[in-house]
């Protein structure tokens, strides 16, 4: 039986990983490499209402729930966002609504993302993270009513 990575343990290794990269510069060069890797979302989900509103560059954002689980994917035109988004996806993907709603995400001061991203770039992040939130809060009040 696999064990699920809580949140926490996530950040946790996100921060060990983050941590044996000396410069902002091999930082930047890690999260690009993060959101190459990251799967294109579908085309038929490239929709106005899937966009993050708060973000300066284009986001799509979308939300899915199996067995009690949210699943996220997404996708943006700028490669440094792509990467941001993927490491959201990699923390809050798959774990319970309540575990993504109260997660405090202290990994991204861990890293020292907000105090190295440009401001609209913070922003950006910050309205990544409220909107994954958001659906967890959806998805977990239409499940308990079905």
């Amino acid at each position: 039986m696999i064990m699920e990575r809580n949140i926490l343990e996530i950040e946790n290794e996100l921060v060990s990983s983050f941590s044996f990269l000396d410069t902002w510069e091999e930082r930047y060069e890690y999260i690009i490499e993060l959101g190459k890797k990251l799967p294109a979302l579908e085309e038929e989900f490239k929709t106005e209402d899937k966009k993050i509103k708060g973000c300066q560059s284009t986001v799509w954002l979308v939300a899915s729930y199996s067995e009690g689980r949210v699943f996220f994917k997404a996708d943006s035109d700028a490669v440094i966002v792509k990467g941001l988004v993927s490491l959201l996806i990699e923390v809050l993907s798959g774990q319970v609504p309540d575990d993504i709603i109260n997660a405090r995400l202290d990994f991204i001061d861990k890293i020292g993302m907000h105090a190295h991203l440009a401001q609209t770039r913070s922003n950006g992040l910050r309205a990544m993270v409220a909107q994954m939130k958001d659906y967890a809060r959806a998805l977990k009040v239409i499940n308990l009513n079905v």
